[in-house]
């Protein structure tokens, strides 16, 4: 049998480095995927519609008069705008961490209502996500 002797300063970089590789194995690990992707952009997505239609007068009158309550009716589709928020989404995986590129909109709604192109990029690690970048175009 081998017995390896380190001396100290070869102890002090060994522990390091196995520091390191379960670091970067715990990152690995908790480096969120699609599932986690949709259930963070659902309540992100709620936050800005509700901002930019609820508490705003951008809706014409008469959908003012049909929504009695728009920030239940956004609350309620919730599910819906992750899933949607995932189905157009690009993730580069770099393995310790994601990064994640949404686009969507752009849509006609009503004649004189569109929907604006919402465009979000997102870095996702250790389980949690940051917004790095958004921009909307009318």
């Amino acid at each position: 049998m081998v017995r390896v002797v380190l001396q100290p300063g070869q102890r002090f970089w060994c522990a390091l480095g196995a520091i390191a590789v379960v670091a970067a194995g715990g990152l690995a690990l908790t480096n969120p995927g699609p599932n986690d992707l949709e259930d963070f952009a659902g309540l992100h997505l709620v936050e800005v519609i509700e901002g930019e239609i609820c508490h705003k007068p951008s809706l014409p009158l008469m959908l003012q008069m049909v929504l009695q309550d728009c920030p239940s009716l956004v609350r309620s589709q919730e599910q819906v705008l992750g899933r949607l928020a995932r189905e157009h989404s690009n993730r580069l995986n770099f393995g310790l961490l994601s990064v994640y590129r949404t686009s969507f909109g752009g849509q006609q709604l009503l004649e004189t209502l569109r929907l604006p192109r919402y465009t979000v990029t997102t870095l996702a690690a250790a389980g949690h996500f940051v917004v790095l970048k958004t921009s909307t175009q009318p």
